[in-house]
């Protein structure tokens, strides 16, 4: 699938859209990764970004997936996606709503064909292999809830007077000896590129380093409020921000978005290995 010329501004955000009810994987609208992260910085190299400061995931959970069985009757599933971030695109999220409605009048032997179909348009549209689970119905009353784990940077009684992010006011007192420690806001929100939409989420800011200013760390999280992008790219950006103006030894970021059109998307990117990725749990606002 090329994506030489795959901008946000030609996918079908913000447009009527004619709903497909037979499978089509061609609804599927990657777009590269690599200008935004040209961006923040990071080399990229035959329209590449090479030696990522991260590894992670985009984990995906859809709440609108339908299909027909052979027999006509309709089944209903929640798919849960994820996506390594050294991929070479993301999937433009309206595409991929409009991608997964295509099953909705489409008739498949089991979950099995409709893995199988998932699998390869996916692993195809992010340019890399996905790992996918499906939740069938029997199973939905077994689904959990969790919060991000951390000490809350709301507590603080902070005045804010900008709404757009300012990576300079990030600072970390390295006079002091390494900590370890996890902070968790649920004040991060920033907007669709295309649409300027609201995007709301929670994030976790988890690090070994010297102790970084939560107080500017609020405010700098807040003055995403009216940034636009793409979730994804402000994880990456809020990532490197801190890299660079904190300097941790260890840093992870964990955003967890409000779903919008029956999609959530949760991107997670670290500089360390604790053996497991984070939980895919949903939270209450999910």
């Amino acid at each position: 699938m090329s994506t030489s010329n795959n901008s946000p501004e030609q996918s079908q955000l913000g447009k009527t859209s004619a709903y497909q009810t037979q499978y089509d994987p061609s609804l599927i609208f990657p777009i590269p990764r690599a200008e935004k992260r040209a961006e923040i910085g990071l080399k990229i190299v035959d329209g590449m970004a090479v030696n990522l400061p991260f590894f992670g995931m985009d984990f995906w959970n859809a709440y609108e997936v339908s299909w027909l069985n052979l027999r006509g009757k309709p089944q209903v599933a929640i798919l849960s996606v994820f996506a390594p971030a050294d991929s070479p695109n993301i999937i433009e999220s309206k595409s991929f709503k409009l991608y997964l409605n295509s099953f909705n009048q489409t008739k498949l032997a089991g979950t099995d064909a409709l893995l199988s179909l998932l699998q390869a348009d996916l692993s195809n549209g992010f340019g890399a292999p996905v790992q996918i689970t499906l939740v069938p119905q029997e199973q939905f009353a077994k689904a959990g809830f969790h919060e991000l784990d951390g000490l809350l940077l709301d507590r603080l009684d902070i005045e804010v007077d900008h709404y757009s992010p300012i990576p300079e006011i990030l600072s970390a007192d390295h006079s002091q000896a390494a900590i370890e420690e996890s902070l968790v806001s649920h004040l991060l929100k920033s907007n669709c590129l295309v649409t300027g939409q609201p995007d709301w989420a929670s994030v976790q800011i988890h690090y070994v380093g010297a102790p970084i200013d939560q107080e500017a760390l609020l405010r700098y999280l807040i003055g995403f409020r009216n940034h636009n992008e793409f979730h994804e790219q402000c994880v990456e950006r809020i990532f490197c921000d801190i890299m660079q103006h904190c300097k941790p030894q260890k840093l992870s970021v964990y955003a967890r978005y409000t779903r919008r059109g029956g999609l959530d998307i949760n991107p997670w990117r670290s500089n360390f290995s604790t053996g497991k990725m984070p939980s895919n749990l949903r939270s209450a606002r999910q």
